[in-house]
């Protein structure tokens, strides 16, 4: 969305609004004990909410359509909470959580202006313009949210069709990692693109300004909005390329196998460990080689490329176990750390098969082939035969 000034400053009016109604329906949800009565639910709430607009010019300026709706949506938080299905809901905070929602028949209040732009009409603020990034759907509420950098999107409530299967009977296996993005079984190695060397010498440079400035100064404002914007330009290539690459996976092939990983646990900072000889201190931990592994899992995307992929091939995706399978030997099915040479190199102990480390993992990955530390899986060549070097014929 491309607001004027004014309009800026009444859709931020707008977003605090609802977020003042979130955080005041929070906290009398959150103050309720079991020697307490039932806390209001939205019935109540509005009716609350209809008195404190009477009271409160500042609140009757806003519109009354976008503060009922906040109050729907924590109405509904708490009911998914309750239900098990989401987590508890938190308090929303300005600069952090800008935004509302419109639902009804003013969701319907678009023009389109020409074959890039169109304008919505957005309750006490106007029309407003915005660029379509593809065609207007039928929507019966959209969004409207302000992200770090100060720009302004407008997001509408459809959920599309999922791809259709080419219907070739296609299996791909996707192995993803930190120097390589994601491999495919077919021989393909993807990487998610970040920030330039520039971009990169420039992040370092603004991150040692800003710890020289001082804290609620206007240089320090001004530091902090071009490193978030560095941030914002690498998330936007991200995205990027998480949308293009599960789009092109889930038209190509029919059954899409990745590992099933918990990407959670795997990016948590490691535990201190206490130093048994000199209490209260403690030993060193590599808290900074898993930190800097950390962020590299995260700029590559491992979570959002799975995610869209469960989007857009529904019921295709299929998850493996991911034990050992870069230890495996795709040909003979030899398993041993011996076979892992280097971060990209791959070469098997027993049939001397050579190949990429990642495309290795996916062709496991793809046949679905995972092998535990018992060796459950039976293997193609006998246990008790001796590694051979490969002859030639």
């Amino acid at each position: 969305m491309y607001p004027t000034p004014a309009q800026q400053s009444a859709l931020l009016q707008q977003c605090g609004h609802a977020r003042y109604v979130w955080n005041l329906a929070l906290e009398q949800w959150s103050m309720w004990t079991r020697d307490k009565r039932p806390t209001p639910r939205y019935v109540e709430q509005a009716r609350q909410l209809t008195e404190a607009r009477a009271a409160f010019d500042w609140l009757r300026a806003g519109s009354q359509t976008v503060q009922q709706q906040a109050l729907r949506d924590f109405d509904e938080a708490v009911r998914y909470f309750l239900a098990g299905s989401h987590r508890r809901p938190t308090w929303r905070k300005a600069g952090l959580h800008e935004g509302f929602r419109i639902v009804g028949a003013q969701a319907s209040r678009i023009v389109k202006l020409s074959r890039k732009w169109a304008a919505v009409n957005v309750s006490k603020v106007g029309w407003v313009r915005f660029r379509l990034s593809r065609a207007v759907p039928e929507a019966k509420s959209y969004r409207i949210t302000r992200d770090g950098v100060g720009r302004w999107h407008l997001a509408f409530a459809v959920i599309p069709p999922p791809i259709p299967a080419p219907g070739t009977g296609e299996v791909v296996g996707v192995d993803r990692g930190v120097t390589v993005s994601a491999a495919l079984s077919t021989g393909e190695l993807l990487s998610c693109p970040g920030l330039s060397v520039t971009e990169q010498v420039r992040l370092k440079h603004l991150q040692r300004r800003l710890s020289r400035c001082r804290r609620g100064s206007s240089r320090r404002r001004r530091v902090k909005a071009a490193i978030a914007k560095l941030y914002a330009r690498a998330g936007d290539r991200r995205k990027d390329w998480v949308e293009k690459t599960s789009t092109d996976l889930a038209r190509r092939f029919d059954v899409i196998r990745v590992e099933d990983l918990r990407i959670a646990q795997m990016t948590k900072r490691p535990r201190p460990k206490p130093d048994p000889e000199r209490p209260g201190r403690h030993l060193p931990n590599r808290r900074r080689a898993k930190a800097g592994l950390n962020r590299g899992i995260l700029a590559n995307g491992w979570g959002d490329l799975v995610t869209r992929l469960e989007h857009k091939a529904a019921g295709r995706v299929e998850k493996v176990n991911p034990a050992y399978t870069s230890q495996t030997c795709n040909v003979c099915g030899h398993c041993t750390p011996d076979n892992r040479k280097s971060q990209a190199v791959f070469r098997c102990a027993a049939c001397g098969h050579q190949a990429n480390a990642d495309v290795n993992a996916a062709v496991n990955i793809a046949a679905g082939r995972a092998v535990s530390a018992r060796r459950e899986t039976p293997v193609q060549v006998s246990l008790k035969r001796e590694p051979q070097l490969t002859t030639s014929t």
